[in-house]
């Protein structure tokens, strides 16, 4: 602080300002700093002559010799003065606690800690106590005096209050309690209780708390060792005592509840879902264990699931056919499995099948698996096919009843055994004619049929209304020709008619014939040819016959 004053003093010397310049620096300070500024003066007036070009910065020694302040030193040039850094140094007198900042020609020492409060710093660099009393920076009320203390004050009530209380901010005498203080009125094992000025000290009834039991003295609590106790805590883990508590160390699959103090099963299960398990997971106390869903078994490992074959264990009827994670049964041709098991095949009943109609022409036989048809005992067989029946040819396979005299005609499930005479005059030429011998000019020989044809016909029953079932008429035309058709005989019931056509005639159905019977008709034909009349006779035989048995269209038998 001394060099700083002097500096200021040589300053103003080499400003050309007065030494005695009013500076707001102290008093002490005011008189280095005129001393040093007196000094430098004195030095410029006794340069020697011959130096004035290179004067001294500080002062001479002697007349050809630079110094310089203290806390300065000489520079290399012989005249100028440089500061010299006391704190890079270790030049400085600092105490514990303060700081060296060097300055120009000197140092100084500054507080590393504030004074805090109730105190101030002075210009020497030390904590003063602030008189708060004195400044008038206390707030006591009007009730109490101040009393300054070192870094405070305290406000002493105007009013004493007796033993046992304590005056309040607004000047009133409360209770002290005494039990609350740091030190404690009561001896060891004893209890405080506050009264209205007082307390009282009782024989101390100690609750130690969870985890402590009282010693012998009822003087203090004692740690209870819980892992040695009667209760035997952490059972099945390792126990660990602590100051008032314990701590289970757990097995593996366990956590410790510091709350219950006990080691509580971890549920793997919940705490990782989806991680340990390929299917199911199921947790066990100290651990967990993996299942799997309905066909599939638990791998080696313990944790995946593999596949199940269940056919190995032949759970079908029939066959079995393994899908991942389960399997199928299937039944063979003929059988469906079951809708109650879904295992069992059960043989379809294929006559009774809702298919619009019969599988068979005749008649269904079921058998299991499959089924068979039949037809009627006589008449037909089984078509190769087997569903359908066929009309056995009774006259080709040579097994019809018919005589030597009699011609075997088959039909639709049966035969008949057909014969004829021709009647007087006629002869029979061929096996189905008869032609008229010579008339030696009889009129009434002449108006007989010059010719009579036997025809064999069969249908079964219900063919369509008009349909054509037999032509006649003459093996050539000629033009001019006149052709006259009729029937002339078995027709009552009329399911029959006639019809001209340009070359003869045809005879059709007329009504529905719905049942089997046989017909024999007389169709006479007329012809008129160049004046002459010829009759031509035909007797045809009709076998209506029952429908052929067919097996209706089912596409589900395709």
């Amino acid at each position: 602080m001394c060099c700083d004053c002097c500096l200021l003093g040589k300053s103003a010397q080499e400003k050309g300002l007065p030494c005695d310049n009013n500076l707001s620096v102290g008093y002490q300070c005011s008189l280095v700093s005129r001393a040093c500024c007196v000094d430098a003066a004195l030095d410029n007036q006794t340069t020697p002559i011959g130096q004035t070009e290179l004067k001294c910065a500080h002062h001479c020694v002697g007349n050809d010799t630079c110094g310089c302040f203290k806390g300065y030193k000489l520079k290399p040039d012989g005249h100028s003065c440089e500061d010299i850094n006391e704190c890079l140094l270790g030049a400085s007198n600092c105490r514990g606690g303060e700081r060296c900042i060097n300055t120009e020609g000197s140092f100084r020492c500054q507080r590393e800690v504030s004074c805090g409060t109730g105190y101030e710093l002075t210009d020497n660099n030390i904590c003063k106590d602030i008189d708060e009393c004195e400044t008038g920076i206390h707030n006591c009320g009007p009730e109490f005096e101040c009393q300054n203390t070192k870094g405070s004050f305290r406000c002493l009530p105007k009013v004493k209050c007796g033993v046992g209380y304590i005056q309040d901010a607004l000047g009133s005498c409360i209770d002290i309690n005494e039990c609350v203080s740091q030190t404690g009125p009561c001896n060891r094992g004893q209890v405080c209780m506050n009264t209205v000025g007082s307390y009282i000290c009782q024989r101390n009834s100690v609750n130690c708390g969870r985890g402590y039991h009282l010693n012998e003295e009822g003087t203090r609590c004692l740690d209870i060792d819980e892992c040695k106790g009667p209760d035997r805590v952490c059972e099945g883990h390792g126990c660990v005592n602590l100051l008032g508590s314990y701590r289970c160390e757990c097995e593996s699959g366990y956590n410790f509840n510091s709350l219950t103090r006990v080691c509580e099963d971890v549920n793997e299960c919940r705490h990782y879902p989806g991680r340990l398990c390929a299917h199911k997971c199921e947790n066990t106390l100290g651990s967990y264990k993996c299942s799997c869903t309905n066909g599939f078994k638990l791998a080696s490992d313990g944790r995946n699931c593999d596949d199940l074959n269940e056919c190995e264990n032949n759970p079908c009827s029939q066959e079995c056919a393994n899908v991942y994670g389960s399997y199928q049964c299937y039944c063979r041709r003929g059988y469906q499995l079951s809708d109650i098991d879904g295992m069992t095949c059960e043989d379809i009943d294929e006559c009774a099948l809702p298919t619009g109609g019969h599988i068979c022409a005749y008649r269904c036989h079921n058998t299991p698996g499959s089924f068979h048809c039949s037809c009627p005992v006589s008449g037909y067989t089984l078509a190769p096919n087997g569903r359908s029946c066929q009309d056995i040819d009774e006259c080709v396979t040579g097994t019809h009843t018919c005589t030597e005299n009699q011609s075997c005609f088959n039909i639709q499930g049966g035969f008949r055994c057909l014969s004829f005479d021709c009647p007087n005059n006629y002869r029979r030429i061929g096996e189905t004619r008869c032609e008229r011998l010579l008339c030696n000019e009889s009129a009434e020989c002449l108006t007989m049929p010059l010719r009579i044809t036997y025809y064999y016909l069969t249908f079964p029953t219900n063919i369509p209304v008009f349909t054509n079932i037999f032509r006649m008429g003459p093996s050539h035309t000629v033009p001019g020709d006149d052709i006259q058709i009729a029937i002339t005989a078995g027709n009552e019931g009329g399911f029959f008619k006639t019809e001209r056509m340009p070359t003869g005639g045809v005879m059709s159905v007329s009504k529905l014939i719905n049942k089997p019977q046989d017909f024999e008709l007389s169709l006479e034909l007329r012809l008129r040819r160049y004046g002459t009349v010829s009759t031509y006779l035909a007797k045809v035989l009709v076998f209506v016959t029952q429908d052929e048995p067919k097996v209706p269209y089912n596409p589900l038998l395709e």
